[in-house]
């Protein structure tokens, strides 16, 4: 009697389909030479963390560039660390960043031939392999206990020795296939574990797409791939969905370089072609002058969550991490002017094997590019969007006045160089809430003028009410706009020649900018803004002569 194939049958006995059936139903897929089939496989166990955003990016281009797939498996089997609705964040904000998948787990439905893509409703099929593996002598039952496992680690730590279950440590590896079936039917507990035929003391050549040709030790580890709760292990579930869902390119963090000779290795024992592998650069943060991994509990950054939350334009983090992904493309950005990732072909060689350290003055400089280069209405109607969900005070601004919003935010953004105020939506708000009137008086209650302390308050005055009573010429173009400024600020003793200023600044009051700066102040309460004859067309005469009276009350 062949007890192999009976220990099989009384594991599974409901499965009566072989690896060659899987085979048939998903049969290679049909694409060009040189097309990726890549993937993001995330757990249900949080949210988008940024290194997973970085290689979903990775993937996704290297599909799209090649003209392949790239689809979304759940990977969902250890379900103790399972979140609620984390599966749904996680697709939601890949969406948010234009990151779609061709096929795969889409939320409530799924799309694609190869699936499904939940792993725990893949059951049936990692049975059908394992079945096959018994079958075959490539598994066997382990009936090792926590605490048996406990006392091999301890004993193996002792004498110095690599912990684990493998060679004379695997204990019931060679156990007669008819005495384990006996033990199963009496009710004793076990797992599956792969019977590795490595040695440890071995090396394998390997390549990686990125790191190149590749030396690393051996796998001799006899790995769980079949775990008590009757659900399979990630090392085991990712070679069988792999290869069953034909991916070819695997793009994956750096930190799982070390299990790759075990997913070779049961690649080759169970027949199967490995996909090629690229193990991607981690993103590192600057902690106490130490380089480190970007942490989800210590840095705001690690998760995608807090840029979308800030309102930073997406795109503005993609092309940010594609800097990272390719030496290159900051090049291609500065000859092309063009920020369109589609634009821009992403090579695999063209990649660090160093991790990058998090840089947020880069990311914020690519992200005041980006806005500034959109239209008012874009940026108008996406700021929207953006205070619907998460800021209320802008939404009111907005929503009392969307015409007035559009020409706020179109201050010099139609110039050759537009100014660059904003890196994401969250810095409008503060920028231009002055304009609104009620909100301006609040401020003023809040703070005061802060004006030059070399300009005496009655010579401020002066000028106020000298360019109050001569009216603000806003029906005017701005050169004459300026003319009268300067007429104003020079009947008040202010010098309107740069040049004569320069050569004794102590015969004057001050120059015209000084004369600026104070009705800047007036109307906004900063020193810096926009273009000021902007400013002033878009609040009025009317609201200009308030802003000035209040002024001239609290001096």
């Amino acid at each position: 009697m062949d007890y192999r194939k009976e220990l099989a049958n009384y594991i599974f006995p409901e499965i009566k389909e072989t690896i060659e059936d899987l085979e048939k139903r998903y049969p290679e897929r049909e694409l060009k030479e040189g097309a990726k089939v890549t993937r993001f496989a995330p757990s249900p166990t949080g949210f988008l963390h940024t290194g997973s955003l970085f290689t979903s990016l990775v993937a996704y281009k290297m599909a799209k560039d090649t003209g392949g797939i790239f689809y979304l498996r759940l990977e969902d089997t250890d379900t103790k660390r399972e979140v609620e609705g984390s599966a749904e964040l996680l697709i939601k904000q890949l969406h948010d960043f234009n990151i779609i998948p061709n096929e795969g787990y889409l939320g409530k439905t799924e799309n694609g031939i190869y699936g499904p893509y939940v792993q725990s409703k893949r059951k049936n099929l990692y049975e059908i392999v394992i079945k096959g593996m018994l079958e075959k002598g490539l598994a066997y039952p382990c009936f090792l206990s926590e605490e048996d496992l406990k006392t091999l680690r301890e004993e193996q730590t002792k004498n110095k020795e690599i912990t684990g279950v493998y060679g004379k440590y695997a204990k019931y590896r060679d156990l007669d296939p008819e005495l384990a079936l006996k033990m199963i039917k009496e009710g004793k507990d076990y797992v599956i574990r792969f019977k590795s035929s490595g040695n440890h003391l071995n090396k394998i050549k390997c390549h990686d797409e990125i790191r190149g040709d590749l030396e690393l030790t051996e796998n001799d580890q006899d790995i769980v791939i079949y775990k008590s709760d009757g659900l399979p292990t990630y090392h085991f579930a990712h070679v069988v969905d792999d290869h069953f869902m034909r991916t070819n390119l695997v793009t994956r963090g750096e930190e799982w370089l070390s299990s790759l000779p075990i997913h070779l290795e049961l690649f080759k024992a169970l027949g199967f072609k490995a996909p090629k592998y690229a193990h991607l650069p981690v993103i590192m943060k600057l902690d106490n002058g130490n380089r480190r991994k970007l942490s989800k509990r210590k840095d705001k950054e690690a998760s995608v969550d807090y840029f979308l939350k800030e309102g930073y334009e997406p795109q503005s983090l993609l092309v940010y991490l594609m800097t990272i992904v390719n030496s290159n493309y900051e090049d291609f950005i500065v000859t092309s002017k063009d920020y369109d990732l589609d634009h821009f072909k992403m090579s695999l060689k063209k990649m660090s094997l160093d991790g990058a350290l998090f840089d947020n003055g880069k990311l914020d400089f690519y992200a005041k590019e980006i806005l500034a280069k959109m239209k008012k209405e874009e940026i108008a109607k996406k700021a929207h969007n953006w205070a619907n969900i998460y800021c209320p005070e802008l939404k009111e601004f907005i929503e009392k006045d969307e015409a007035r919003f559009k020409e706020i935010l179109n201050i010099e953004r139609e110039k050759k160089n537009p100014r660059k105020d904003y890196a994401k939506y969250s810095d409008i708000y503060p920028v231009i809430k002055f304009f609104d009137h009620d909100t301006f008086v609040k401020m003023c209650d809040e703070t005061k003028f802060e004006f030059n302390e070399n300009i005496s308050k009655d010579v401020i005055k002066n000028f106020l009410n000298e360019y109050k009573n001569r009216g603000f010429a806003l029906d005017l173009d701005e050169n004459n706009w300026f003319n009268n400024v300067k007429e104003a600020a020079s009947k008040c003793g202010f010098c309107v020649d740069n040049k004569l200023y320069k050569e004794d600044p102590s015969k004057w009051i001050g120059n015209t900018n000084d004369a600026c700066e104070i009705i800047r102040i007036v109307v906004s309460l900063r020193k810096v803004t926009p273009n000021l004859f902007s400013i002033m067309k878009i609040l009025g005469t009317d609201e200009i002569n308030f802003r000035i009276e209040k002024a001239i009350q609290c001096l």
